[in-house]
């Protein structure tokens, strides 16, 4: 008898039910694993595996040399971050993520916190829950959009959306850091490029990150940026806590540096009310937090399993992986991928 194919899928609190079906359907054995899973447990079940599926957790050098039959890592979402590229690059093993089904969709969840930051929304609606009403004294005056200054960092696909939804939905000016993006691409899209990140958040009424993270990019906002930003400026990050440095906007944030923020990650997840570097947060009536869930919508999930289910049976069809992510790290893979 024939032994069947293995799928090994991380992070099963991220309900797939369609994808699992789906891969169930076609005679795979589909092994789901919790999000705190051990690397040793990992490294176990991965050992025979011919596909793992990931979305949060580490795929470590240890669990890549481990796993013998392994012909594809996907990461079901758009960060990589947590996959140590180098090994699998050199058994040959192809990576890919789904980088488009959630772009619009992650920035409206951006959109979102940047305007009840600017309307102070939630501290608005905590308190008529409490106190059934509130009278327009100073404390609650709010701040509009249109005319303001939006700093981008990181252009792309969301990046981009997001400009578009303030630039022409909003009018608000909108300014782009991001070293790998042209200028000229920019302005395509009603991004005005700055090269220099401080003199970018000197500028800006709202930063909003949506930069990938990598070497370059980690703890890319530090003590010296938040120094240097407006204090009637707010800070929206949807895409990896680690880009800011959380020990400096902690501080930022109890000095009055900054107006305060909207945070959908952080650099150690889950996110928790005592014993993380961040609990402060949660009694903190400027910050707004997100438990990293900006792109959990039906529309964007049933993108997500049916693109992952296509990457899936490419991988396990012996053809080329289709890569469409402009992740370098990706981009110059050589072994079992193709290009858009």
């Amino acid at each position: 008898m024939l032994e069947k194919i293995k799928i090994v899928r991380t992070d099963q609190e991220l309900e797939c039910p369609h994808l699992d079906q789906e891969l169930r359907d076609k005679g795979f054995h589909l092994v789901l694993l919790p999000d705190n899973v051990s690397e040793k447990v990992l490294v176990q079940e991965t050992r025979d595996a011919d596909l793992i599926l990931m979305c949060y957790t580490p795929i470590t050098t240890q669990v890549i040399e481990n796993a013998v039959k392994l012909k594809g890592i996907v990461k079901y979402g758009v960060g990589i971050d947590a996959i140590d590229i180098t090994a699998a690059r050199g058994r040959k093993i192809p990576v890919v993520n789904i980088p488009e089904y959630a772009e619009e969709t992650v920035a409206e969840a951006a959109f979102t916190l940047m305007i009840a930051l600017a309307k102070k929304l939630i501290l608005l609606h905590n308190t008529m829950q409490q106190d059934g009403w509130a009278w327009p004294t100073s404390r609650w005056l709010g701040s509009d959009l249109a005319e303001k200054t939006l700093g981008l960092v990181g252009t792309g696909r969301i990046g981009r959306s997001m400009a578009r939804m303030a630039g022409a939905g909003f009018r608000m000016r909108v300014m782009g850091f991001d070293p790998n993006v042209s200028a000229e691409t920019m302005s395509t899209f009603g991004v005005e490029k700055i090269d220099d990140l401080i003199g970018m958040l000197e500028q800006s009424d709202f930063v909003s990150i949506h930069s990938v993270l990598n070497e370059t990019t980690h703890n890319l906002i530090g003590e010296r940026e938040l120094a240097r930003m407006k204090s009637s400026a707010f800070i929206i990050n949807v895409s990896r806590g680690a880009i800011i440095d959380e020990n400096a906007l902690l501080e930022a944030l109890k000095s009055g540096q900054i107006s305060g923020v909207g945070l959908d990650v952080f650099s150690s997840e889950p996110l928790a009310k005592s014993n993380h570097l961040l609990s402060e947060l949660y009694s903190m009536e400027n910050v707004i937090l997100y438990p990293h869930l900006s792109f959990y919508t039906t529309e964007a999930m049933q993108r997500l399993e049916r693109e992952t289910l296509q990457r899936c049976l490419e991988i396990l069809d012996g053809q080329p992986v289709l890569v469409k992510s402009e992740d370098p790290r990706l981009q110059t893979q050589q072994h079992g991928v193709t290009y858009e």
